[in-house]
């Protein structure tokens, strides 16, 4: 027989500023520990090496993950040329060398190749999974590691910062879902005839979350033991602000929150929905709360995730 889950049930969404040195899973223990929440989840994992803005999805929040992940992201990062590593970060070891080491007219001239919609490969350590199993626990095994090229969008990537003395360059990007930085910084070094590798990342933008909201895990902990925990959180809503809203009347609410579908027909009589496309997704909301997130499907709004807030 089930226990019951531990822990204070809690719904929303919370911008943590993740330190350097700790996973996006320990990061995300430490969080729920000291909010003391049931059910938590995160959305865009960040490396080890990584610092910066790892959104948590608490309680209900879990169930629309999904959408977060979805949304783009801005990180500032730094490269070293001249050596890559076999983590094409400054965790591996350096399996190749080049004395050439790209000026910053070359490196500007280079970037245009790698804005838009691009081909690249993951980095052998990364979570992808070949035939089930993660692409760096295979790498630690010393075992060959293939992965295919998969389709990025990258919407802006500048030069920050050169610096000749120590061979190193800052950058930020724009970019969408599944990007691996490491991987862009090695194919740039490429491109340029030389190698690099990543010593420094920082996500500052993930969606709607940002620096100005974020909260460190020092601030957590002191705040989850001196504050009302639910005035931490933002709504649940939140990642989908992208994404049209019905209103619907409490009859309606109470058949889509048991999992029925709507009648399309006569919800467009009182709202705008008519003119949304079939196959778009939208919130179903009632008296300003989240009841569920639906998809329109043959005159039908039918409920893909039900919430229980």
């Amino acid at each position: 027989m089930g226990g019951r889950k531990r822990g204070n049930l809690i719904s929303g969404w919370l911008a943590l500023d993740k330190p350097i040195g700790i996973s996006s899973t320990q990061a995300l223990a430490k969080a729920r520990r000291y909010l003391n929440a049931s059910k938590v989840g995160h959305a865009g994992t960040l490396d080890p090496l990584a610092s910066g803005i790892l959104p948590l999805a608490f309680g209900e929040a879990t169930k629309v993950v999904s959408f977060a992940v979805n949304k783009y992201k801005k990180y500032q990062f730094e490269v070293e040329w001249g050596k890559s590593t076999d983590t094409d970060d400054s965790e591996g070891s350096v399996i190749c060398q080049s004395e050439i080491i790209p000026q910053a007219a070359e490196i500007d001239a280079a970037l245009s190749k790698f804005v838009g919609s691009i081909m690249q490969v993951p980095p052998k350590f990364s979570a992808v999974k070949i035939k089930g199993k993660r692409a760096y626990q295979l790498a630690r095994e010393n075992k060959d590691v293939r992965l295919s090229p998969r389709k990025v969008d990258i919407t802006e990537f500048k030069r920050i910062k050169n610096n000749q003395t120590n061979f190193r360059t800052s950058f930020e990007i724009h970019c969408g879902k599944g990007t691996y930085v490491r991987a862009l910084a090695r194919d740039l070094a490429l491109s340029l005839g030389t190698y690099a590798h990543i010593t420094s990342l920082r996500r500052s933008v993930c969606g709607p979350f940002d620096e100005k909201v974020a909260i460190s895990l020092d601030q957590l902990k002191y705040l989850g033991h001196n504050t009302d925990v639910s005035n931490l959180l933002l709504p649940v809503r939140t990642v989908l602000d992208d994404i049209p809203a019905l209103a619907l009347t409490i009859e309606e609410a109470k058949s889509i929150r048991h999992g029925r579908a709507l009648s399309l027909s006569l919800i467009s009589e009182r709202t705008s929905a008519r003119r949304l496309a079939n196959g778009t997704t939208v919130q179903a909301i009632f008296d300003g709360r989240l009841i569920a997130v639906a998809i329109l499907k043959n005159d039908l709004v039918q409920p893909v995730r039900v919430l229980n807030e």
